[in-house]
């Protein structure tokens, strides 16, 4: 079986009792290529962006999903790469403004005037980018624990271990789940399978090309949205680039939560409240 059927296996099985609609189709003759993006929610209902992190991909919300979908419409975009998401041939489309671009093909696509948009971990600095660059697009910016967003450790940290990604093994990675301590045991099964099929070009563009614009540290105070951080206090080495936060944006709420640094899979009621609370006031 090809690793894009097997993934759409796996992500059927995450669905539960809610089906995602398709995603949009790829634009005719010269358009850009565009990430996968499944839909679920009602169609009139007030709307979230929302993207994953690093070796993950839509199944990061799995456990979000049941609770958020009844009040909200949810467009999870992968990645790149990841999940069910093409490799571009033009490296260009990994570039974060290649990102912002197809973020607002895509809202233009489904009719939708402004949303809030939410971002974990790898994807944080992806959707704080675009807050700034889109205020009238964004009605505010959540985002979980991201030292790429705040600073480029994490970023550094991969294209090191990429540094030869023909022969790196993806496994050998800390960012792969199966190195996660407080995950479900089946929905972290389905994560590793995700991860194990993400091609290792793919991981090499989104670190060499992604990576080098996710870091918003220099220009947080730009962003004129409301912001909300659901930081998992577990994540000790994350807590310093909390308290900068604290201090840098112009408009901040901070939802602090017991759990690490994959916060709404550790903590999904938390995480969900939170969330819902925030976008339900942005969006109103």
């Amino acid at each position: 079986m090809r690793h894009h059927e097997a993934l759409r296996d796996i992500a059927e099985g995450a669905r539960g009792r809610s089906r995602a609609r398709c995603p949009p189709k790829q634009p005719a003759g010269d358009g850009p290529l565009m990430p996968n993006a499944e839909i679920s929610g009602p169609d009139n209902a007030p709307a979230i962006l929302m993207l994953h992190g690093f070796m993950s991909s839509n199944l990061q919300w799995a456990l979000n999903r049941p609770r958020l979908e009844k009040t909200f419409r949810l467009v999870m975009v992968e990645l790149f790469g990841h999940g069910a998401s093409p490799v571009p041939d033009d490296e260009s489309a990994f570039l974060v403004d290649g990102y912002l671009a197809r973020f607002e093909a895509l809202r233009q696509s489904l009719g939708v005037d402004n949303w809030v948009v939410c971002g974990q971990s790898f994807g944080a600095g992806i959707v704080l980018h675009y807050a700034r660059r889109f205020p009238g697009a964004v009605r505010g910016a959540a985002f979980t624990n991201s030292r790429s967003a705040l600073s480029n450790v994490m970023v550094r940290r991969a294209r090191r271990g990429l540094a030869d990604w023909s022969k790196t093994d993806p496994r050998s990675l800390p960012f792969h789940p199966r190195h996660a301590r407080r995950f479900p045991a089946k929905l972290k099964a389905q994560m590793e399978a995700a991860a194990d099929a993400i091609p290792p070009v793919a991981l090499w563009r989104a670190t060499e090309t992604t990576g080098p614009g996710l870091s918003c540290r220099d220009v947080v105070s730009q962003i004129e949205v409301p912001v909300l951080l659901v930081n998992g206090v577990w994540e000790k080495a994350f807590q310093a680039d909390r308290d900068f936060a604290a201090r840098a944006f112009t408009t901040i709420e901070i939802a602090d939560l017991e759990g690490g640094h994959s916060i709404n899979i550790e903590n999904p009621g938390g995480f969900d409240a939170a969330l819902e609370r925030f976008a339900a006031k942005c969006l109103r």
